[in-house]
């Protein structure tokens, strides 16, 4: 799979050992969801069993990072059919969530926090149809793990702490049903506490109650309906009626109701994919940034590996001024589009024709410009409101909260494969416990993924009710000669498929090992509006670990790049999951940065 003109002697130092086995092998951005998840495959368990336990155990280990009230992408493939697919699990916009409503209300964009910027929540019913369609397992049994930590209680890790401690006068002020759920005691846990949901637990444990019937697939659907129109639905439109502050700094309630959830429906799509050095990439469609990667990877297709190589400042500067490139037609054409709009959209986006011209555009300094091509559609033009970028000198670099809740790029993610060769990379997300007030029977937070649509009717990621907001969640299957050989994904928002495009430069091109690509320094730009509010860019933007090349980084400055140096390992959480279909060996590899992720197998 990957570039073999390095020798391996030549390679950088990793953190860690990419694995090799046979069995099966499980990577995910914490310890406990990786665990849990290879747990699955030594009882028995397939890919699609284990990742949906991890990803419940997600739930309680990372609640600031994901939760039921959020929503997910995966891709997906199984052993009988290698065709890459995409479990669509992003929510739509409730059926009272108007822009004319918004504007009402006083605000021009939408909140990032507060649960009038709640989508229907996609994760929990997706993750179930998922284990009806494609699982193996009894519901009851893959709930147990996360019911158990729910329960008993997981240890909070330092960035929980951090979020915690950000929101703790928002929680006791005005949202008194997250400051009793999350901070029972009166004070903010402690790094390594035991954090413990026993509301959650409640609410799993009453699914699994409430899966009745004569077959597997029965007891699940019969889950599915208590969340889509039992209790749970019931529930939230209770707790999202009851006014409350949000990032704006303004009071309001939200519009989700019960029967929003009766709209949404889990489904598999074809995925969208490109090719870059004789591998093919699948990504999710126009309504996700999926097809940013695949516009970078085609406008870096074009130069050699020398130009590209993210060690140089002549890689740097092509691989950024690449994803301005592709990131500025995001702007320009990504959305919920009509089926037929959006494959029309892509097949231009992604002509060899097209991805030559916008190659041509990159020069020897770097762009301040925004600059959408020209592909026969009208292009959107953002506002585009700058900022210097906010980012800190040292942690991990996110999650990134302020004291009203409003969040940029929090997310997790778990790849799974087994040894028949099922396999997915699933990135949840939203409904993190900052993201808007607990609904106090149910333990978890609902979602604010609709501040990623505009108040803008012309907008291709518009505002409107039933339509899917513009996700950032992006995860990426490879496919040798239609064969799967690797899932992986990355929490970031917008960096999600910048910091993927790095892992697959270094693995496809330069001849990387896994871990090592992961491990290497990172870089992103934040020359592209943000997907979160309040919607700002930084034209020229460039952050970079500290870690690399000084004279690299004066290079950049050089060339025009407005750098922002973070700490040395802050940039990116990636995961993967790999399989050489010739031999039958399985690997993993996960990110070392802030000491949370894993990857297990045999």
């Amino acid at each position: 799979m990957a570039g073999q003109h390095r020798a391996q002697t030549d390679l950088p130092h990793q953190t860690r050992p990419t694995l090799r086995g046979s069995f099966g092998m499980s990577a995910s951005t914490h310890w406990l969801a990786s665990a849990t998840a290879q747990a699955v495959l030594e009882r028995g368990g397939n890919a699609f069993d284990a990742a949906t336990a991890g990803a419940f155990v997600l739930h309680v280990a990372e609640p600031h990072l994901n939760g039921p009230g959020g929503d997910l992408v995966a891709v997906l493939a199984t052993a009988e059919d290698p065709t890459p697919r995409v479990l669509a699990g992003q929510g739509h916009a409730p059926r009272a969530a108007t822009i004319e409503h918004f504007r009402a209300e006083g605000l021009d964009h939408v909140p990032g926090a507060g649960a009038l910027a709640a989508a229907v929540p996609g994760a929990v019913d997706s993750w179930l149809w998922l284990l009806a369609e494609h699982g193996t397992w009894e519901l009851a049994d893959v709930l147990a793990y996360a019911i158990e930590y729910a329960e008993r209680g997981v240890p909070v890790v330092p960035q929980l702490a951090r979020v915690l401690a950000t929101v703790e006068d928002l929680f006791r002020t005005h949202w008194p049903t997250s400051y009793a759920l999350w901070m029972p005691e009166g004070r903010v846990p402690q790094p390594y506490d035991n954090l413990v949901n026993p509301v959650y637990g409640r609410t799993l444990r009453r699914l699994v109650a409430e899966g009745t019937g004569t077959t597997r697939r029965a007891r699940i659907e019969a889950a599915r309906r208590a969340w889509r129109t039992g209790f749970v639905a019931t529930a939230v439109e209770e707790a999202a009626a009851v006014p409350h502050r949000h990032s704006s700094g303004t009071v309001h309630a939200g519009v989700i109701t019960a029967a929003d959830f009766t709209d949404f429906e889990p489904r598999l799509e074809p995925a969208v994919t490109a090719r870059f050095r004789g591998i093919t990439v699948a990504k999710a469609g126009l309504w996700s940034q999926g097809p940013v990667l695949l516009q970078a990877l085609t406008l870096l297709d074009h130069f050699d590996d020398s130009r590209i190589d993210p060690s140089t400042a002549e890689g740097v500067h092509t691989i950024i001024e690449a994803l301005k490139l592709a990131m500025a037609d995001r702007e320009a054409y990504y959305g919920h589009l009509d089926p037929a709009d959006a494959e029309e959209v892509v097949r231009r986006l992604l002509s060899p024709q097209y991805s030559e011209e916008r190659a041509a555009l990159i020069g020897p300094a770097a762009s301040t410009e925004f600059r959408p091509g020209d592909i026969g559609f009208k292009p959107y033009t953002p506002p585009l409101e700058t900022r210097r970028n906010a980012v800190q000198a040292d942690g991990v670099g996110e999650p990134t909260v302020q004291q009203t809740g409003q969040t940029r790029g929090d997310t997790c993610h778990i790849d799974v494969v087994d040894r028949w060769g099922n396999i997915i990379s699933a990135t949840p997300s939203g409904g993190w416990l900052q993201s808007s007030p607990a609904v106090p029977e149910l333990g978890f937070a609902l979602g604010t993924r609709l501040q990623m649509t505009w108040l803008d009717p012309v907008a291709p990621s518009r505002l409107e009710p039933g339509r899917r907001p513009r996700t950032t969640l992006t995860p990426t299957l490879l496919l040798r000669d239609g064969v799967p050989v690797a899932a992986l994904g990355t929490p970031g928002g917008d960096q999600q498929d910048q910091w993927q495009l790095l892992y697959l430069v270094r693995t496809l091109a330069l001849g990387f090992d896994p871990q090592q690509a992961i491990d290497a320094p990172a870089f992103h730009t934040t020359a592209v509006p943000s997907s979160f509010w309040p919607r700002t860019w930084t034209p020229g933007g460039l952050v970079i670990e500290e870690r690399a090349d000084p004279a690299v980084i004066d290079e950049l400055r050089r060339r025009g790049h407005d750098v922002t140096v973070s700490g040395p390992w802050s940039q990116g959480r990636l995961s993967v999951v790999t399989r050489d279909p010739d031999s039958g060996v399985l690997g993993a590899a996960a990110n070392p940065r802030g000491a949370q992720g894993y990857a297990v197998g045999r």
